[in-house]
């Protein structure tokens, strides 16, 4: 039996009109460095993308047999097995090392054994204790779960940021070997309200480990902050196996260091705020730290299919989806539910993934390699992607962009098509052109002070260079606009997301879903088919990274 959709009366017309309207995207004005060739095949195609098969798809990898898919548990085995089955029955190839389905990932859970004890000793010697969780928090990095070190000269780094293109640095040509950094939360307020990738924990730790750094400190300006870092440094955390970080982190209170760090610090934080430090500016005093804590080794794995290109097999065009949720609560609701079965988190992305690997098996052959990357422990930390991007199985070098589907967009029709960070890379220009065809408009996704370009996976691609995009869900409905579309969405975050409420429905609304995977594939293949390479905007924070690597792309 054929279930009924929401989108069946509505989008079927839409859609059929969309075939015919795509034949003038050829004679549209082209993106900077997008060959026409490339748009007139795209634009010729015609993917098929089926709601029922979706809906299947999401039915059973959200159901209570999959416990949540938790990574290394019995979630992960089914998963892995559905994904590497659907592949298999639509002949794709698995894309992993030595034609391996999977990417091992090994992850590491830190618990601690007991509070972490902590000594600052001032220039005139005086031994102070700091208690955890009132003055301090701390957490071993993943080297080692044991850390006790004795009388770390300690320094402080403004915002810990190095942003040459835009006259940032705090600092400066100064060896840290050794040493604890004390950085900022965030980044300056002269980059602006919008978070951006200097003021990301990625950027500052990377900064910290170039000079030798031992460990980094955040200090948290903000009560609230301060009271979510102290709880938080009670419970037990997941980081990747062999991941490049200091020996230690952790955070303090403006009142500590105020306390500790006297008019010194005071001098520097008015100087750090003003502008880049230039150098670190040394405290007068000595930290000791003394971590315990064990440590579990959970064995999970992200799953690889590909398609090779005909012409260039050794450049890629990326789309990925994380297939893990969150597993089980800690106690049944009133109704006796205990799973999080993250339907729209992120089942539906899962399912979106399969389904555009049938419509590029199906369609014209790519002529760049089309890698579908299911990545573990996203909701853990991003670490599937970050395992992939520090050992990817494509070189990041010569991955021409990353495509994210995170949550598809379960709405009627919108006239927006919401992407996070909007104004970042010229994938967003060549999505416009299509987007167009649609009626539709390429948008923010109006929560910028959220910098949710930094929350899911296409940002670890970002952070080692590549082009990455990640669609949302509009709010600008065809019908009703945005007095409409807000608060439909702002409901079903309230209602769904991460709530033990994220269960298969039959009464999805596909529209906006399909308008999306529609526009997404052929983005996909106008880049896979072009002999050119996908740039990042001039004021996006990701050049530099890029131009490191522009020899490989010649």
């Amino acid at each position: 039996m054929i279930r009924r959709f929401p989108f069946a009366a509505s989008a079927l017309p839409m859609l059929a009109a969309l075939a015919l309207a795509l034949s003038a995207c050829a004679t549209a004005p082209l993106p900077a460095g997008a060959p026409a060739d490339a748009f007139a095949v795209a634009s010729a195609a015609t993917p098929q993308f089926s709601a029922p098969r979706l809906s299947d798809h999401i039915k059973y990898l959200a159901s209570d047999e999959l416990e949540g898919r938790f990574p290394g548990q019995v979630g992960e085995r089914l998963t892995l097995a559905y994904l590497q089955a659907q592949y298999e029955a639509m002949g794709v190839e698995p894309g992993g090392r030595d034609g391996s389905w999977l990417q091992p990932v090994d992850l590491v859970r830190f618990t601690p054994a007991r509070a972490p004890a902590a000594t600052w000793t001032g220039a005139d010697g005086v031994a102070v204790a700091l208690t955890s969780g009132t003055d301090i928090t701390l957490r071993a990095g993943p080297a080692d779960p044991q850390v006790k070190l004795d009388g770390l000269p300690v320094v402080f780094a403004g915002y810990g940021v190095v942003a040459p293109e835009r006259g940032w640095d705090d600092y400066g040509p100064g060896d840290l070997t050794g040493k604890v950094v004390v950085v900022l939360r965030g980044q300056p307020a002269a980059m602006g309200a919008e978070p951006n990738f200097y003021g990301s924990p990625t950027h500052k730790m990377q900064e910290a480990l170039k000079r030798g750094a031992v460990g980094v400190i955040t200090l948290e300006e903000e009560a609230g902050r301060w009271r979510r870092a102290a709880g938080g440094a009670t419970r037990p955390q997941m980081t990747v196996k062999g991941a490049r970080e200091t020996r230690f982190t952790g955070a303090i209170n403006m009142d500590t260091a105020q306390r500790l760090g006297g008019s010194g610090l005071a001098q520097a934080l008015t100087r750090a705020k003003a502008g880049g430090l230039g150098g670190a500016a040394p405290l007068a005093g000595r930290l000791s730290v003394d971590i315990d804590e064990t440590i579990e080794v959970i064995r999970s794995n992200n799953l690889l299919a590909r398609i090779p290109g005909t012409r260039r097999p050794d450049e890629y065009v990326v789309y990925s989806a994380h297939w893990d949720h969150v597993g089980k609560a800690r106690q049944p609701d009133a109704t006796g539910d205990i799973i999080y079965n993250g339907a729209w988190d992120n089942a539906s992305g899962t399912a979106a993934l399969i389904e555009m690997a049938r419509a590029f098996k199906a369609g014209p052959a790519p002529e760049r390699t089309v890698v579908f990357l299911h990545v573990t422990a996203e909701e853990q930390g991003l670490l599937g992607s970050e395992a992939y991007a520090a050992d990817p199985v494509y070189p990041l070098e010569k991955t021409a962009a990353d495509i994210n589907i995170d949550m598809l967009p379960f709405t009627p029709a919108t006239r927006d098509v919401a992407v996070f960070g909007v104004g970042k890379s010229e994938l967003e220009d060549i999505l416009g052109r299509f987007a167009a065809v649609q009626g539709r408009v390429v948008t923010g996704d109006g929560y910028p002070e959220e910098g949710f370009y930094y929350r899911s996976d296409h940002f670890n691609f970002a952070a080692g260079g590549v082009p990455a995009l990640m669609p949302w869900t509009g709010r600008d409905f065809v019908e009703g606009g945005g007095a409409a579309g807000k608060p439909y969405y702002e409901a079903q975050m309230a209602r769904y997301y991460h709530k033990l409420t994220d269960e298969w429905r039959a009464d999805y609304d596909f529209t906006a879903a399909l308008q999306n995977l529609d526009l997404l594939y052929r983005l996909g293949l106008t880049v896979a088919d072009s002999t050119t390479w996908p740039a990042w905007k001039p004021t996006a924070e990701f050049n530099a990274i890029r131009d490191r690597s522009a020899d490989q792309r010649r």
